[in-house]
């Protein structure tokens, strides 16, 4: 019986090329001197509505973008990249991002994405997400993406739909958040799929 082989994935600790580089965007490594642009949107409540955590206090930001600056490379399964999102015309930095490496045994991978609403309408997440699948399936190899949201946070949704994300589940109620129960959606990505994209933006080019 055949059986078919996955790619290498790159050897351990694997740590990218800093920093990720889109058309307008650079992702880099958290620093200490980044406290306060990201603190600027973590206390925010409209940013935290959907989330696990916030709004943050001042020592909630501190030792925020402490555990971010250490999260810069992969050596392990459930190891995690938390990144600064900057624009690169101007240098101002407009969110963070997160790549979990969540199984290497079953190529699997996880992101995520928080922004500062003032910079929302140019497309920004969408582009510094896709620079995150681009990593996941072309650097790591991975066979699958995903990224969970809470249900009614339907901006995220469309966001995850405009990457050509796929929705494949919906929890019902089984998250308590905020006093409440809320349901949880997950959508995700395989390599064919990123991989048919890419081909299909080549084509239209």
């Amino acid at each position: 019986m055949a059986t078919s082989s996955a790619p290498a994935t790159p050897p351990l600790p694997y740590t990218p090329a800093y920093p990720l580089r889109t058309e307008r965007l650079d992702l880099r490594p958290v620093t200490d001197e980044d406290f306060a642009a990201i603190h600027a949107y973590q206390r925010l409540p409209e940013v935290c509505r959907y989330l696990y955590w916030g709004p943050l206090d001042e020592a909630g930001s501190r030792a925020s973008v402490a555990a971010k600056a250490a999260r810069t490379t992969l050596h392990e399964s459930g190891d995690v990249l938390q990144l600064a999102v900057v624009v690169r015309d101007g240098g101002a930095l407009i969110g963070d991002v997160t790549f979990v490496w969540t199984s290497r045994e079953h190529r699997q991978g996880g992101i995520g994405y928080v922004f500062h609403p003032g910079h929302a309408g140019h497309g920004y997440a969408t582009e510094a997400s896709r620079a995150l699948l681009k990593l996941g399936f072309e650097e790591l190899r991975l066979h699958r993406i995903q990224a969970e949201l809470d249900g009614r946070n339907t901006a995220s949704a469309r966001l995850l739909e405009r990457l050509g994300m796929r929705r494949e589940g919906h929890l019902r109620e089984n998250e308590f958040l905020d006093g409440e129960w809320s349901d949880e959606v997950v959508y995700a990505m395989l390599a064919r799929e990123w991989r048919d994209q890419q081909e299909e933006e080549r084509r239209r080019e």
